[in-house]
């Protein structure tokens, strides 16, 4: 049975093509630790740098790219800049899969079993 005899068009070449624009930005192990913790809350550059582990300048680039992408966003208080998700779903996307391979692990005690890539 076809997606579109289930009653699912296939979504437009353009929404694929930004899906997967969003989907490369987190490939970055970096750029995805930044959505995850944006996503338990939104926070300054300085107190990202410091959870995640990364150099300030490196930290301020990926948010950087993040927000052109718009899937992050940020409002000024005072001196600092506060960076937060402004979009439920990508929120939900990030604790999904971040929290499903956190619970293999945690049941199997295996590491997290990495994807096989296909050639090119």
């Amino acid at each position: 049975m076809t997606d579109k005899a289930a009653g699912h068009d296939d979504p437009p070449a353009e929404v694929l093509s930004e899906a997967a624009a969003a989907f490369g930005l987190l490939a970055s192990a970096a750029r995805l630790h930044l959505m995850w913790a944006l996503s338990q809350g939104e926070s300054d550059v300085t107190h990202l740098a410091d959870r995640v582990g990364g150099a300030l300048p490196a930290v301020s680039q990926h948010l950087a790219k993040l927000k052109l992408a718009g899937l992050v966003r940020s409002r000024r208080e005072g001196r600092r800049q506060i960076y937060y998700i402004d979009d439920p779903d990508v929120v939900t996307l990030v604790r999904v899969m971040v929290g499903q391979l956190t619970a293999r692990t945690r049941h199997t005690g295996a590491p997290v079993r990495r994807l096989r890539t296909m050639g090119g």
